[in-house]
């Protein structure tokens, strides 16, 4: 069964077709989380592993007087965290953006499903590296990049992702997200993002409209945003052998 849980996957590494079925039978029935509420919240047990089956989330810390840190946005097919059910505690809350199907593993079949499949290991490996990798970037963006920059950067990093799984062209992709999300996850107030936006609009390197994103000037963007999708790891299927190999060594 094909899903874009596999889909993502399958950057990191090759998949066989019972790679693919022992994953998708591991996967408990969806549910439905409606917009703004919250998947799982700080500080509960996490015995299973939750996957985004469909819509946006984001991971987030809040203060006592409300103010909000998005500290990562999870998009279809994203795994919250493959390894968390070896924690004790939620360190954070993960909340639904738009409305999500969500799905989830628990510890224990994770736990033999990577011990079954070395392939699907080294994929949720790739996968938990390539996540520490964006927070590492996203770093690098609040305390570096400029305003523009932060904004150009984010834009072209969820366009790459979507791309990844097949949910965006060369120009275009879905961006369902607000003002006040995208202000919460940059670190800046909604008023500078809305005139951020009005700059970027204005330099004719996007457009946004109902809810999708556009790209109009590619080169431009990630020019200004000094984009390089290196540090997402999307490495081709067809190095998956060799990898695999330097796992069994």
């Amino acid at each position: 069964m094909d899903t874009l849980l596999t889909r993502k996957l399958s950057n990191y590494v090759s998949l066989s077709s019972t790679d693919r079925s022992l994953l998708a039978k591991l996967l408990e029935p969806p549910r439905i989380v409606e917009p703004r509420v919250d998947i799982v919240e700080e500080g509960e047990d996490p015995r299973a592993v939750n996957v985004v089956l469909d819509g946006w989330a984001c991971r987030y810390r809040q203060f006592e007087d409300g103010r909000r840190q998005i500290i990562s946005f999870l998009l279809p097919g994203d795994c919250c965290d493959p390894y968390i059910y070896l924690l004790d505690r939620r360190d954070h809350a993960i909340a639904a953006l738009t409305q999500v199907a969500i799905a989830r593993i628990p510890g224990a079949s994770m736990a033999e499903l990577t011990a079954r499949s070395p392939a699907l290991a080294l994929a949720f490996h790739r996968e938990a590296l390539a996540g520490t990798a964006i927070q590492r970037e996203w770093t690098v963006s609040l305390g570096r990049r400029s305003g523009a920059e932060r904004l150009a950067h984010l834009f072209c990093e969820l366009h790459a992702r979507l791309a990844a799984i097949g949910l965006a062209d060369e120009t275009s992709c879905p961006m369902p997200l607000t003002q006040p999300d995208l202000a919460d996850a940059l670190g800046q107030t909604t008023v500078h993002i809305n005139r951020t936006l009005q700059d970027l609009r204005a330099a004719r390197l996007l457009a946004l409209k109902g809810r999708r994103l556009t790209v109009l000037d590619p080169d431009g963007l990630r020019h200004l945003a000094k984009f390089d999708p290196l540090y997402l790891h999307q490495t081709a299927a067809r190095d998956a052998s060799r990898r695999l190999e330097v796992v069994k060594l």
